[in-house]
């Protein structure tokens, strides 16, 4: 959420049902937890409620969800806004023709895979993730798109953890968020 938006009440109520586990996946790292929200479907409806309300209209193409927390968010937000769903997968997770970027996350590194043929030269692209850590998995799956010529309107998440720094590796890219930790 940017500074000139004015705060909506329910994000107040989404910000309560996220837990924080203290060393997970490993120690020093502060997870957060999204598994309690969606227990919650108040404000699970909301979190995709705030979402659609803000893209409806941007007339994105093609919501890309980063394995595993993006699918739960990212394919109840492109049903809803008309958009096709592309999953962007770990590993060896999908069959066919594949192109893939490589990443550091804030704990490791990966690599996101994407079937070559799911997104289209032209396509407007929504890149969805539960969290904004370093910011490089968002910017792997930016690079993802742009390779196959679509154009990354923004990324959505639903929590930014700002002591990481990770908007600014998103090359001044719109990122909007519901929920902030400090």
């Amino acid at each position: 959420m940017s500074e000139n938006e004015v705060k909506d009440p329910r994000i107040d109520g989404i910000k309560t049902k996220i837990r924080v586990v203290p060393d997970f996946p490993k120690k020093g790292i502060m997870f957060q937890d999204i598994t309690t929200l969606l227990l919650d479907p108040k404000a699970f409806k909301d979190t995709i409620d705030l979402f659609v309300e803000r893209y409806r209209h941007m007339n994105i193409s093609v919501v890309a969800g980063i394995e595993a927390r993006g699918f739960i968010f990212g394919v109840p937000i492109a049903l809803a806004i008309g958009a096709k769903f592309v999953p962007l997968r770990k590993p060896k997770k999908l069959p066919g023709e594949i192109i893939f970027e490589e990443y550091e996350l804030e704990y490791g590194s990966d690599r996101l895979e994407m079937h070559v043929e799911a997104v289209d030269s032209g396509d407007r692209a929504l890149v969805v993730d539960d969290l904004i850590a370093t910011g490089g998995t968002l910017c792997a799956a930016m690079n993802l798109l742009r390779r196959v010529g679509a154009e990354v309107v923004e990324c959505a998440c639903v929590i930014e953890l700002p002591e990481l720094n990770g908007r600014e590796r998103l090359e001044g890219k719109a990122l909007y968020v519901l929920v902030e930790y400090q």
